[in-house]
């Protein structure tokens, strides 16, 4: 990630307007990196830790009413509901972002492309699937404060980069071998890992990261798919039986 030796006095400031964090919002909702871990916010509600720490905090739920089920849009409003996270923990987010998508060459970090905006959005959003979210990703950040507290005697925003990295290490990499201690933290930030490449890789930079090219035009009669996408085609429809259905007019 790239930041000096200490972030203590680093701010995330958006750059985004309530428009097009919403519609980054919605192009989120609508991809397939969001529903990666969708039970696991579920889960980790009502879950008891058989080890470590987990913070006990009092969530506000979102009283804001949505778009509701006949929306302008024509003229849709441009801020629906407030959004909820303070400037601390946008800005944790940030940096917490930023070690998941960190500049590299060319390519924009996570904060640089405003992803901390889209999550903010995200959490503060009165729908059911992102108060689930809401509950994970507070509780997440509030054990990432409680962890850097109890090893550094300092909130994380105030550690060094390899204060930090020292956390991220135990938590970042969720899987069978975590320990006991990081099970539940890790099951939360895998979580907010999901949400913040879907809403990187939503990006017009993100896109071009990996290669996307979206809808582009072609000059002439269309020439159809490559031998090796017919060929695995082929083989998928075999495997399924319906190969006799297959290039029927």
């Amino acid at each position: 990630m790239n930041t000096p030796d200490r972030v203590d006095s680093y701010k995330y400031i958006s750059g985004m307007t309530r428009r097009e964090s919403l519609k980054w919002l919605g192009l989120l909702a609508a991809g397939s990196a969001v529903t990666l871990t969708a039970g696991c916010s579920k889960a980790i509600e009502g879950e008891t830790a058989a080890a470590g720490h987990w913070p006990d905090i009092e969530i506000q739920p979102v009283s804001a009413q949505g778009y509701g089920t006949d929306p302008n849009m024509i003229m849709p409003p441009e801020s629906p509901w407030p959004l909820t996270l303070t400037e601390a923990q946008l800005t944790l987010v940030a940096v917490l972002a930023d070690f998941i998508v960190p500049k590299e060459g060319n390519h924009p970090s996570a904060s640089e492309v405003q992803v901390p905006s889209v999550i903010d959005e995200w959490v503060s959003a009165p729908y059911h699937g992102q108060q689930k979210d809401r509950v994970t990703i507070l509780h997440a950040l509030a054990w990432i404060d409680d962890e850097s507290t109890l090893r550094f005697k300092k909130p994380f925003l105030q550690l060094s980069a390899a204060q930090q990295s020292k956390i991220m290490d135990d938590i970042a990499y969720f899987n069978a071998q975590t320990p006991e201690q990081f099970q539940r933290i890790g099951k939360a930030f895998l979580r907010f890992k999901d949400l913040v490449l879907g809403a990187y890789f939503c990006t017009p930079e993100g896109c071009q990261d990996i290669g996307y090219l979206g809808n582009v035009p072609i000059a002439g009669d269309y020439p159809g798919p490559t031998a090796e996408a017919k060929a695995h085609l082929d083989g998928v429809l075999a495997e399924l039986g319906l190969s006799q259905y297959a290039y029927r007019d």
